[in-house]
């Protein structure tokens, strides 16, 4: 019975109690409970000070997918962090850039400062709408450097372009979600967790190409910009643990700054 409500009503708020079983009084709890529309989550988990990613392979086991041939050029990328995971950072330093993390609140001369080659908007926690001052920064930087924006990174930057959020339904939670890549036609197995997305139909298609697509769902999972350095996806391309189909993200955004520095 439960799993049917949640089916046709949709994520809701619950309660599990060892101590209370007083009805009125976990309902009441319920209801207290804030919820997630509207809440920036991302000043919890954030840095406070920007740090140097030291990429140590002594302190952990390297996956052989971070085992790379030594790239080309080092470059430079200033890494927002909206809540990043480590292994996003562990898989951009094997691909040949060397991460410095910023807090989320950042400014876009700040950023540019740093003279870095290009820009990473990492993932977080929550609602993207209310955190405008992450929107309004991206948007300064926006034809200034290239960009690569993942989870509620690749939110935040749809933002910054104009396009509206929403709160799913069902929320993506998981590591086996199906994706189509639209440029190639490969379905892609991705890790995701994320309970909003990026309406597509408020993204300008003069502006921007919809690069993937869940197949569940059909929601918006990857967008690129028809000009500028710009691409962003929903899903989580460094997984681990969890699918690898993705990570060639990560040597595509090489390649791309890589390119813009010739």
């Amino acid at each position: 019975a439960l799993t049917i409500h949640i089916r046709e009503l949709g994520a809701m708020k619950g309660i599990i109690s060892t101590t209370d079983f007083d009805i009125n009084s976990l309902v009441q709890k319920v209801q207290q409970a804030p919820g997630l529309i509207g809440r920036d989550l991302v000043r919890e988990v954030s840095c406070s000070e920007s740090y140097q990613w030291q990429n140590n392979p002594d302190e952990y086991e390297i996956s052989e997918f971070l085992r790379l041939p030594e790239p080309p050029q080092r470059l430079r990328v200033a890494v927002y962090d909206f809540g990043v995971k480590f292994n996003i950072l562990r898989n951009l330093s094997a691909r040949g850039f060397d991460p410095i993390v910023i807090p989320a609140t950042t400014s876009a001369q700040e950023v540019l400062a740093l003279q870095p080659d290009a820009v990473f908007l990492s993932n977080g926690p929550g609602d993207p709408a209310p955190i405008r001052y992450a929107i309004d920064n991206v948007r300064e930087l926006i034809g200034k450097k290239p960009i690569m924006g993942i989870c509620l990174g690749h939110q935040i930057l749809g933002l910054a372009f104009g396009a509206k959020t929403f709160k799913l339904k069902f929320g993506h939670h998981g590591i086996n979600h199906p994706v189509k890549n639209l440029l190639n036609g490969r379905i892609e197995i991705t890790s995701q967790n994320h309970g909003f997305a990026v309406d597509p139909d408020t993204l300008n298609p003069n502006e921007f190409e919809i690069t993937h697509i869940n197949l569940n769902d059909r929601t918006l999972e990857g967008f690129r910009h028809r000009e500028l350095p710009i691409f962003s996806v929903q899903f989580h391309p460094e997984a681990g643990p969890g699918p690898h189909d993705s990570r060639y993200l990560f040597d595509e955004f090489y390649q791309m700054v890589l390119n813009q520095g010739k």
